[in-house]
């Protein structure tokens, strides 16, 4: 078979909905400026589907900063990757100030954090290490362990029992090989909103001697009394061996980190292959990010404002006996049971005659028959919107309960 016919057979797990109306379901457009309402399909919804947890998108004040940095520097600077010539004083300044931030010995700037994941597993661990992950890990993760050359074990997720299972089969091997083991969670798990049972995790340390590495993409900023992430929300932070944020989430922006022991970030500088590579985070990136952390470190408020808008939310989804499963943290998935039709036309509804836009997640991403629409709240959000929010929810709820929504064909639901 010639290889693009076999890619036009097999579309993948989620290309087989590319038949869905274009730029609706699948990359749909959000127009305007960054705020909870924003226009879609021509006219204005509100949005819960942007991963803005502290407002700074469009905070006047990072707003100048950017426009200010892009004009100084242009978007060039520095050319090259950091280790031949695309170094800066300001790029040091910002992982020392994220170091101190994130309370650890050193800290590595990443370009993206995707890439980023998959570099530091590729970098950390050889043909006789052995790597145990959680089940629900992201993507990257995922990707990353692909690319390990030797054993490699998965326990169900946040199941400590199981770790343990999978930690005494790693050392078995380990014993033989002489390798080490890594474990890799995450501190906010991105669908179900669930924290990494950390402390539980760590606590199993001495007896398997493993090493932690935590992907807290949606825990920095938002969790832990000065938003330095889920270690510190759990009082472990110390225990975590190689801690990984992105920027593109608490921070507004585009770029990541990775913060650990000065010795072992030394030795990511001379090994992450998708830096020593890739031309070096641009300056704009790099002033921007050091004003976000100014404002995530000075100004309280924000995460507060975050915490206030999120209590609100699950408390009266859950108040309203919707099913929000386990989060422990500002990710909200509301569960319902239906199948692609029933989702697809639930989520027209809610945008097209409630003007509500929240991301739709369905199989295989959660199980068969189960429809996630999941709700991302932000600083900037307010009670009113949640109480529209709510509203429209239950709604929504009482027609797919009666089987309005029960069509395998999109249809376009009025009320």
């Amino acid at each position: 078979m010639d290889l693009f016919d076999k890619l036009r057979v097999e579309e993948g797990a989620l290309g087989q909905h590319s038949h869905l109306p274009k730029d609706y379901f699948m990359f749909p457009k959000l127009e305007g400026e960054i705020a909870p309402r924003m226009k879609f399909n021509g006219k204005e919804v509100l949005t819960w589907s942007l991963n803005n947890y502290l407002g700074l998108a469009n905070h006047p004040e990072i707003r100048k900063v950017d426009a200010d940095a892009a004009k100084e520097w242009g978007l060039g600077y520095p050319m090259g990757a950091r280790m031949m010539s695309g170094n800066s004083i300001h790029h040091i300044e910002l992982e020392e100030k994220l170091a101190e931030f994130i309370d650890k010995e050193s800290v590595m700037l990443l370009n993206f954090g995707y890439q980023g994941v998959l570099s530091i597993i590729d970098a950390a661990v050889d043909r006789k290490d052995v790597i145990v992950y959680d089940a629900e890990s992201h993507a990257c993760i995922i990707d990353g362990v692909r690319l390990h050359m030797g054993k490699r074990f998965v326990f169900p997720h946040n199941n400590i029992e199981n770790l343990e299972k999978q930690l005494q089969r790693a050392k078995k091997i380990t014993d033989e090989t002489g390798g080490g083991i890594l474990v890799i969670t995450e501190g906010v798990f991105g669908m179900s909103g669930n924290q990494g049972k950390l402390k539980e995790i760590i606590e199993l340390k001495d007896k398997y001697q493993f090493r932690l590495f935590v992907d807290d993409a949606h825990g920095f900023g938002t969790m832990g009394k000065t938003g330095a992430g889920t270690g510190e929300e759990q009082g472990c932070q110390d225990g975590i061996d190689l801690y990984f944020s992105t920027f593109a989430k608490s921070m507004a922006s585009i770029g990541a980190f990775v913060g650990g022991n000065a010795s072992v970030i030394t030795y990511l500088r001379y090994t992450l292959r998708s830096q020593i590579f890739a031309k070096s985070l641009p300056m704009p990136l790099v002033i921007g990010a050091l004003k976000r952390l100014e404002l995530l470190k000075t100004r309280p408020e924000l995460k507060d404002n975050l915490w206030k808008v999120v209590n609100a939310l699950q408390s009266g989804l859950k108040e309203n006996n919707f099913d929000i499963g386990t989060t422990k943290s500002p990710v909200t998935p509301v569960l319902f049971h239906g199948g692609l039709g029933e989702a697809a036309n639930m989520a027209m509804d809610l945008r097209e005659n409630y003007n509500i836009f929240c991301s739709m997640v369905i199989y295989p991403v959660v199980p068969k028959d189960v429809i996630m629409l999941r709700l991302i709240p932000t600083a900037v959000h307010t009670l009113d919107d949640v109480q529209e929010t709510i509203k429209a929810f239950a709604s929504v709820k009482e027609k797919l309960d009666k089987g309005v929504y029960q069509r395998e064909e999109i249809i376009s639901i009025t009320k």
